[in-house]
Parts: structure tokens; sequence; C-alpha cells
């Protein structure tokens, strides 16, 4: 049923003549006192009890349940005293004169009440803006419910409406829809969450299929809380065709880039070409894989940082993968000598340096071979195979070390750029003077 001006004025003077009816009454500035003064006493009471508990030792020894509930109620103390001191109050009151004259002090302890109840409700949560929404929202139904201006409430919210094709849109329709939804995400997550679990502990699954599912479930899961939140309401989804076509222009113009990252990402998850683990370069870029999300994959340095990289840019670019099909690599170490080292020599001490290494696959001998006769000297290369490529930086420079041992033993020098300057033709253009000390 509707709600006219004349209706919506009719209620507000109602309320106004009931307020100033009661603020006129001395009772009404008791009742104000005494919830005044329960109100000091129990933020002084709150302040002293926080610096005398521990929250993390409080109630170890008792079951969950009742440890949960203590840590609550000592985290809203000054909410539970200011209603408990409010209740004495009231009940003193309605004994000693008419129940009408203590009507603040029951509403002002009702609420209380409502507040430790949500309070009680919300701490199972983990997200501080959901608690702080839920707490104030269903705060706020029950204040109007307490009140009994609940039902004129819902009325006058649905009483505004905008026709949108077939859809009646209200502000009580968009309040539910939000409320529902806020809902069904909470449990989706939760369902999401506990699924990953299980997907994760399989191991018969590779580490890109275990994404590729879990998202697939996600997106699921949330197409199918959208569905069922939207039509507990009551709105049809066919209503909502005609936004379908600004959807898409939007989408095609504004969240391209979105959609692209988003479906690369499938797309990588799909041909497995990166998954979670894999040590990776991308442009200068290089570290393990250690997240892939809708929008871009988690590159860890090793050194701390970590790289968000689109997914688009995995599919568009090249991309350097380590342990795409085989973990072993081939360490590759160029190094000189100078042309009184006997070559033969040189290699052989050069492949008995890389083998002697602990992570050198003994499967797979070194190999060392001269590749230039160059202006300041010979040139060669040494390779060799590790098993991983983690740290081959490390085990280059312990072979590098290594083999300059080898070299000083045996005398083999590394030969380094020599510039000799000449002056002809008479003195130095820049003249010196020289000081005689005394």
């Amino acid at each position: 049923m509707d709600m006219d001006l004349k209706d919506f004025m009719e209620f507000v003077q109602t309320t106004a003549r009931s307020v100033g009816a009661e603020i006129s009454s001395p009772w009404f500035y008791l009742q104000f006192g005494l919830i005044l003064a329960a109100a000091g006493i129990a933020y002084a009471a709150d302040t002293a009890i926080r610096n005398r508990v521990d929250m993390t030792t409080l109630a170890t020894r008792w079951p969950l349940p009742l440890r949960h509930f203590a840590r609550v109620m000592v985290s809203s103390a000054s909410t539970a005293i200011f209603t408990l001191l409010v209740i004495v109050s009231r009940v003193v009151m309605y004994h000693a004169t008419w129940p009408s004259r203590s009507y603040l002090l029951m509403v002002a302890a009702k609420l209380g009440l409502a507040w430790l109840a949500i309070r009680l409700v919300t701490s199972v949560l983990r997200n501080a803006f959901i608690v702080r929404l839920v707490s104030i929202t269903a705060w706020i139904v029950a204040a109007l419910s307490i009140l009994g201006q609940l039902d004129t409430t819902v009325d006058l919210l649905d009483s505004f409406a905008i026709v949108l094709g077939g859809l009646r849109l209200t502000p009580l329709l968009v309040l539910k829809a939000g409320a529902l939804l806020l809902i069904a995400l909470w449990l989706t997550n939760i369902a999401s969450n506990f699924a990953e679990s299980r997907i994760n502990a399989t191991t018969d699954l590779t580490p890109s299929v275990q994404v590729l599912l879990v998202k697939i479930i996600r997106i699921g899961l949330l197409a199918i809380a959208i569905v069922i939140a939207l039509g507990a309401v009551g709105i049809d989804l066919s209503a909502l065709a005609v936004f379908s076509g600004a959807v898409g222009v939007g989408i095609g113009i504004g969240l391209q880039k979105i959609v692209a990252n988003f479906i690369s990402g499938i797309i990588l998850l799909a041909d497995k070409s990166v998954k979670p683990g894999d040590l990776v370069t991308i442009g200068d870029n290089t570290g393990r894989i250690s997240a892939m999300k809708t929008r871009y994959i988690s590159v860890a340095a090793g050194d701390g940082r970590e790289f968000l990289i689109p997914n688009e840019d995995l599919v568009t670019q090249k991309v350097v993968n380590w342990t795409y099909t085989d973990k072993n690599t081939l360490v590759k170490i160029p190094f000189g000598t100078n042309y009184d080292a006997d070559p033969r020599l040189v290699t052989r001490l050069a492949a008995e340096t890389a083998a002697a290494h602990p992570r050198a696959t003994k499967g797979k001998p070194p190999n060392a071979i001269l590749t230039e006769f160059a202006e300041a000297g010979m040139k060669f290369s040494l390779t060799f195979w590790i098993a991983e490529p983690d740290g081959m930086d490390n085990v280059k420079s312990d072979v590098m070390l290594a083999l300059w041992d080898a070299f000083k033993r045996e005398g083999i020098r590394v030969p380094y750029p020599v510039r000799e300057i000449r002056v002809r033709g008479g003195a130095l253009p820049v003249e010196t003077t020289v000081e005689i000390p005394n």
C-alpha cells in the first residue's frame, strides 16, 4: 500500500506531538539523567576492565562457545554494563510509579540488548567493513521495531517507486536486494573457500587445474547467489534485459582491459603454459609464480618484492618459463685466459671444477670448449647442468671462484686490458710547480 503525501504529513505530526508530550513531562528528565549516569558509570567501568583483563588469555580453558561469548562481552563491556544499569533502573521505577513514567528507560534497555545481540552475531565475521555495515543496519531495524515505527517506515520506503519496463524499483526493494546479496555473497565466500581447501588438498590435480577449478566454482557460485537473491525479492531477471545492451557497450568500451585480463587468465589456466610454482622471466622481471588471480599473476622475485603482472601480458608477450617441461637448467659461464696458457689444460680444469660442484648433475658431464682467439687472449665457454634453476647465480659464482683458485695453482693468468700513454714532442701541456719544504 502506497503512502501519499497527506499520510506522510500526518505521520510526522503525530510523531512530533508524541515527542513533545514526552519531553514536557518531568519524568523524561529523570529518565534522561539516569541514562546519562549509567553511560558515565559504564564508560569508567569499561576502561578499568580493559586495563585489567588480558584478551589473549581470557577464559583459555573454557569451551569454545563460552570463551567466544566471554570475549565478546568483555570487548563490549561498556554496552553490557550500561544495559544492566538501565534495566535495574527500569525495574525500580516500574514498581515505584506508573509504567509509562519509565518508558524511555525501557527503550534504552532494549536498544542496549539489541546492540549486544548484534555484536555477538557479527563477531563471527572477519571483514571490518561488513561487520560495521551489518551492525549499523541491524541496529537501525531493531530500533525502529522497538519504537513501533518499523511498519510505517517500510510503507514509506515502498511508497516511492520508479518503473523501468516491467520492473518497479523502490528504496525498500533496493535495501532488501542489497541485504540478501550481502548474505548470499558471504555464504558464497564460505562455500568457495571450503571448496578451494578441498581442491588444493587433492594431489592428483596439477596446480593450474586446481586454480582453474577454484575460479569456475567461485564464478558459478557467485552467479547462483545473484540469481537467488534477486529472485527472492521478486525481481524478474527478464525485466533486466533492457540493460543488457548498455552493459555490453560499457564492457566493450570501459572494461575491455579487465575482460581481456580475465579471459587471458582462463586461457593460461587451460593451456598450462604457466602455473603456480614456475620460475619465469617476463621482461626484466624474474621470479616464481606465487599466485594466479583473475586479473593478474603474482611473481615473487626472492628479495621481498612481488611483481603483479596482468594476465594479458603473459598471452601477448614473450615469457621465459624455466620449468615448463623440465626443471633441469643449463648454466653457461664464459671466461678467458692469456695466450701463455695451454688451452687443453684450461678446458680440463674448467670441466673438473664444474663437476666438483655439489649441485652439478652427475648424469650430464660438464663441457668446456675454446670459442675464440681474441685480441686480448683466448675465450672459453663452460656449460653444465643443475637440477633446479633456483640459486643459479650462486652456483655460477661458486664455480667461477673455484676456477680462479685452480688457475692460481696452475699459474694461468686471466687477461685484462692494458693501456699505455706516450707523450711526444717536448714538455707536458700542463705546468707543474714543485714546492721544497723548509
